[in-house]
């Protein structure tokens, strides 16, 4: 029986999903390799990987995913790790670098600007490096645990979850898990839904948000009070209904000004082996 090959992120917002994997928790049939999220995105388009932990901009251009229920890397209040770092005030930014790590951070950035905060600004894509980012640019957007370790006092911030949920009133979802459907067949007796779940459950635990806080805080700089708090209350793990109306939101708004592709219907996996277990919610 083939195993499945999961493209996973090697940030501390997933480190909770993958409490289980790391662990020996599951299932002896997964492959696991670290990336970033665009390139499991790359890789489930490719079909070198089966699952995978994928920005939610990429949704609209893959076809054939499943996306496992009830799992998300969303916010619902300030995110503190997608940010707009920025040497002038926000109204005064005409360019802006583009850390390309996630597709669905610069799709955000891209409709906060074209919506609300003024368009018709350049965007650039860069490597996550905040002064070459700003020495040739008013602003850089940065994502993930190099967001985490900006001096906030130095530049004007704009945390981007935040200002999308003060201007619609809704969640947001960055990422969320997938499968490829055709490496589903394979597997029929195995709850994979359910497996991720369950993981995502365990992770964040007292106990298990005490040792990935233990663990992650030296490598960050970061107090461990800092990383118990960025995973209890900045990053929200539930794809709910309330997420839900907030991505169909962020499809249509990026589709409309042209930073996505339309987005297809979402295909959902049940948390059940049966093969009938699949569902459409119309974006």
């Amino acid at each position: 029986m083939a195993r499945l090959r999961i493209s996973a992120i090697s940030y501390l917002n997933t480190a909770p999903l993958m409490w289980d994997f790391e662990r020996g928790a599951v299932p002896d049939i997964f492959d696991i390799t670290y990336t970033l999220p665009s390139a499991c995105a790359r890789q489930l388009q490719s079909g070198s990987a089966d699952i995978g932990i994928i920005p939610a901009a990429a949704y609209t251009s893959i076809p054939g995913l499943r996306i496992l229920p009830e799992v998300a890397i969303a916010s619902r209040r300030p995110v503190r790790s997608i940010l707009l770092v920025s040497k002038v005030p926000v109204e005064q930014i005409r360019s802006v670098a583009l850390d390309t790590s996630s597709m669905t951070s610069v799709a955000l950035t891209k409709v906060l600007f074209e919506k609300w905060l003024g368009g018709g600004r350049l965007f650039t894509p860069m490597a996550p490096d905040t002064q070459a980012m700003l020495a040739s640019h008013d602003a850089g957007l940065l994502i993930g645990d190099p967001a985490l370790q900006i001096d906030r006092s130095r530049y004007v911030t704009l945390d981007l979850a935040e200002e999308w949920i003060r201007l619609t009133g809704k969640p947001f979802v960055f990422a969320f898990w997938a499968v490829r459907e055709d490496a589903l067949a394979s597997h029929p007796e195995n709850d994979i839904a359910g497996i991720f779940q369950r993981s995502r459950d365990h992770g964040l635990l007292p106990d298990s948000v005490h040792h990935i806080g233990r663990t992650w805080a030296p490598r960050l700089h970061l107090s461990e009070s800092d990383v118990e708090t960025y995973l209890t209350q900045n990053i929200y793990y539930s794809l709910d209904s309330e997420c839900l109306e907030g991505l169909q939101l962020f499809y249509r708004y990026a589709a409309e000004i042209g930073a996505l592709p339309s987005a297809p219907k979402l295909h959902f996996l049940e948390s059940r082996p049966a093969s009938s277990a699949n569902r459409e919610l119309a974006v």
